[in-house]
Order: C-alpha cells, then sequence, then structure tokens
C-alpha cells in the first residue's frame, strides 16, 4: 500500500527530545493551531485552550520549575505540594502496559547511557522536561474544570492534530504530562484562569538531528496484537 502525504506526517512524528534554538515564527504557530482547531469534538465543544511561551516567558517558567524540581529532590516531603490535578496514570501498574512503559524508559536511558541506579543523571535528563528540551515555543494546554472525561478525548484528537500538522511544517513536538504537577507554579504564570485546570504541556520546534536522544523510537505492538475482527 503507497503512504500518503498523511501517512508519512503521522508515522514520521515522534516525541523529539532535543531541538535546535531556530527560531519558529507566530505565523507558523498561528497555522498550526488554525489547522488543529478542525479537529472533533463532542457536540462541538471545542475544550482547548492554549498558552504558548517564547522568548522571556518561557525562559522564566523553564527557571520556576525547574527550581522546584531539584527542590522536590532534595526534600521529597514537597510532594505533598505538587500534585497532578486529574490521574493521567493508573494507580496500579500491571502487564502489559508497565513492560511497554519499562522498555521506553530503559530504552530511552540506555541511549543516554543511563544506568539503573544513576539517580545524578535519570534527574538531570527529567528535568530537560521543564525547558522544553531546548524548543524555543512552549504550549500549554488548558480545560474548564466544569467539562466531563470525555472532554480531554477531545482534547488528545486536537494535539494530535497540532502534532501531525507540525511534521507539515518541518517541524516537531513532545507532548509532556510532566508538567503536570507543577500546575501551582504554571497557571499563575500563564495566567490561567482558576475555573482552568492544566491538561499538559508540549515543546514545539526544529528537532536536533545530531542529538542521540532523538535517534530513540519506540516500538508499538502490531495491529494483530490489539485487533479484533467480527463478521
Amino acid at each position: 500500500m503507497t503512504q500518503t502525504i498523511v501517512d508519512a506526517a503521522i508515522t514520521s512524528r515522534m516525541s523529539a527530545r532535543a531541538f535546535t534554538p531556530a527560531p519558529v515564527s507566530r505565523e507558523a504557530i498561528t497555522e498550526l493551531l488554525q489547522v488543529a482547531s478542525r479537529a472533533p469534538s463532542g457536540t462541538n465543544t471545542q475544550p482547548w485552550k492554549v498558552y504558548v511561551l517564547q522568548g522571556a516567558s518561557r525562559t522564566a517558567l523553564c527557571d520556576k520549575v525547574c527550581a522546584a524540581h531539584d527542590a522536590l529532590r532534595a526534600d521529597p516531603s514537597l510532594a505533598s505540594e505538587y500534585k497532578e490535578e486529574y490521574d493521567y496514570y493508573p494507580e496500579k501498574w500491571v502487564s502489559p502496559f508497565i513492560d511497554r512503559r519499562r522498555e521506553n524508559g530503559w530504552g530511552l536511558y540506555g541511549v543516554l547511557g543511563i544506568t539503573k541506579g544513576d539517580k545524578d543523571k535519570m534527574h538531570l535528563q527529567h528535568q530537560r522536561n521543564y525547558k522544553f528540551f531546548d524548543a524555543p515555543v512552549g504550549l500549554m494546554f488548558t480545560i474548564d474544570r466544569v467539562m466531563g472525561r470525555g472532554s480531554l478525548l477531545d482534547y488528545g484528537m486536537f494535539m494530535q492534530s497540532i502534532m501531525v500538522a507540525a511534521r507539515g511544517h518541518g517541524l516537531h513536538t513532545c507532548p509532556q504530562a510532566a508538567w503536570n504537577g507543577f500546575s501551582k507554579i504554571i497557571l499563575p504564570h500563564i495566567g490561567a484562569g482558576p475555573d482552568e485546570m492544566l491538561v499538559c504541556g508540549m515543546a514545539l520546534g526544529y528537532a536536533d538531528e545530531t542529538d542521540v536522544v532523538n535517534t530513540f523510537h519506540t516500538p508499538r505492538v502490531p495491529v494483530a496484537d490489539f485487533t479484533h475482527w467480527l463478521a
């Protein structure tokens, strides 16, 4: 089967973890968001709100959250101050999901030469999230708290549309739930209202093709393993 342009955009998408400093214009970002706004949503509620961080606002947020991340490592009791507002991951991990999670984590660390137990390097790599992996654009997504669980499904389609559209512009992205625990810092910084909840963040820019971290590509389960045909 011949791969279409849309297929190529989807299959070439990856979570880039190193970006060049090359700027992304406001016009390009606006175009991506305009395209993504055609994503479907239940009864056309369009529950997304997007905050675009560049320049000083981006740097200031990175500094604040990196400082909090360092403080949390120094004093784990601070964990009670940094809670996610919704359960992104399950309370209890079971197979095959925990196995895929571990394969992803150790695969990434293997490429970076981070061995099990090297907590310093793990901490620094995790903190790369809070620098948007050096991408010049950081996106923060919020949703009104009044919305239901189905709106998060709508949100996922909106974000996927951004990521696929980005590929059409030669850009890469990295969706990041890592920010969620620091919403008490992020929401005031971006000017979000009290009725908004942080959904996640996203790095946007041009991938650094020379960085070894971007050679890591996660495996995918074969179609036959997750599909049930009914006749």
